[in-house]
């Protein structure tokens, strides 16, 4: 398996948001250039140095100085040839000319900007550092600079939020004419604010009916819009799909770099050491900081790549599963698919099995079907 993507992990954040489960830590006493180093040092050790997708994420990359964030940007051109999608992710308040300007004379090509919503009250209640002004400088900065690929993230079914508010914070994004949007409906995850409020009785969720409502209103208007649906949660004008996310949904090999970084490659997955200080200690003594790793089996490959790739609208498709696996698929999963496409929860074309709209609205549903049946 050819490595073609690599993730690398900022932890740091300038605040913490309530809803959010991962690895991350406020940036302010933490050891940030010691941390940079290793991370540089961490990705020194991979084999394959041509890639066709990079993704920076976190945490929030913005929230590092821009010498720090120069320093990164130096380093991962020189240890990479990035022949395609270079995406950055950014919090609106920290996009400054300077960090665009930076960002764009290293090579990022592509801006991922956690917007979450537009509603000022709901803001608050998430934790977010921005202001709703802060979202339109950002997008009209980032023009300004040159970049042609813009994408925000927005989330549905948060405490406190109406159908109403949610549709009107797509409609403000759909008038940015930005090039493509993620939207996530809130998951109350452990070790979070939210999740611990919600147990104590402090957090009232709108219902599920609620969210289901949300997210078709989601599907309906992102395709009357001039972007489609191209993923569960995903949409994008044409060319402007992620091809980095594209390569999770696939199943393919991927490096991840930095404290508690997944990756995929040479068939086994590994996640890396969480704790900032843990991950530098294990790079100080020229250890790879795993914390730990697995090779799956060939029926978990399999399973992955159904409940993977049955995320993306085109589906699974019918021949490259023979080619990944040599046997098909309905020799695998025949009766699942079966049952699936007689609740009308998948359909099948020439090559490809794929959710139907109701599938797409129960999505975990389909999934677990097939991690029961091999």
């Amino acid at each position: 398996m050819k490595v073609k993507s690599a993730y690398i992990h900022i932890p740091f954040c300038v605040k913490i948001c309530t809803y959010c489960d991962f690895n991350k830590y406020f940036i302010q006493n933490q050891p940030v250039d010691q941390y940079l180093d290793c991370l540089i040092e961490e990705m020194s050790m991979s084999e394959t140095r041509e890639l066709q997708t990079m993704f920076v994420g976190g945490g929030t990359p913005t929230a590092l100085s821009v010498p720090q964030l120069e320093k990164l940007l130096i380093a991962i051109n020189k240890i990479f040839i990035i022949s395609g999608e270079y995406s950055f992710e950014a919090n609106p308040d920290e996009l400054t000319i300077e960090k665009l300007k930076l960002l764009k004379r290293y090579g990022v090509n592509r801006l991922s900007m956690g917007v979450q919503t537009f509603d000022p009250k709901l803001l608050e209640i998430l934790g977010r550092s921005h202001k709703t002004e802060d979202i339109y400088a950002a997008v009209k900065n980032a023009r300004t600079v040159g970049f042609e690929s813009i994408s925000l993230d927005l989330m549905y079914h948060l405490p406190q939020q109406s159908f109403e508010d949610f549709q009107k914070s797509l409609n403000l994004a759909l008038e940015l004419d930005i090039d493509h949007i993620s939207s996530y409906g809130l998951i109350l995850e452990p070790q979070t604010q939210f999740y611990n409020m919600y147990r104590k009785g402090k957090l009232s969720m709108p219902n599920e009916d609620v969210g289901e409502e949300m997210y078709q209103y989601l599907i309906t208007r992102m395709n009357n819009s001039t972007m489609h649906q191209y993923e569960l949660s995903n949409f994008g004008k044409i060319g402007h799909e992620s091809e980095h996310n594209k390569v999770y949904w696939k199943n393919e090999g991927y490096y991840g770099f930095g404290a508690g970084a997944s990756g995929y490659v040479d068939g086994e997955r590994y996640t890396n050491v969480n704790p900032v200080n843990h991950y530098i200690k294990k790079i100080k003594s020229n250890e790879r900081p795993i914390l730990h790793s697995t090779k799956p089996t060939k029926n978990e490959q399999m399973e992955e790549e159904m409940f993977l790739g049955l995320r993306m609208n085109e589906g699974v498709s019918i021949s490259r599963f023979y080619q990944k696996f040599n046997i098909s698929i309905n020799e695998v999963f025949g009766q699942t698919l079966s049952d699936l496409m007689e609740k009308e929860l998948i359909k099948k074309s020439e090559d490809y099995y794929s959710l139907t709209e109701r599938g797409k609205v129960i999505g975990n549903e389909v999934f677990e079907a097939f991690l029961l049946s091999v």
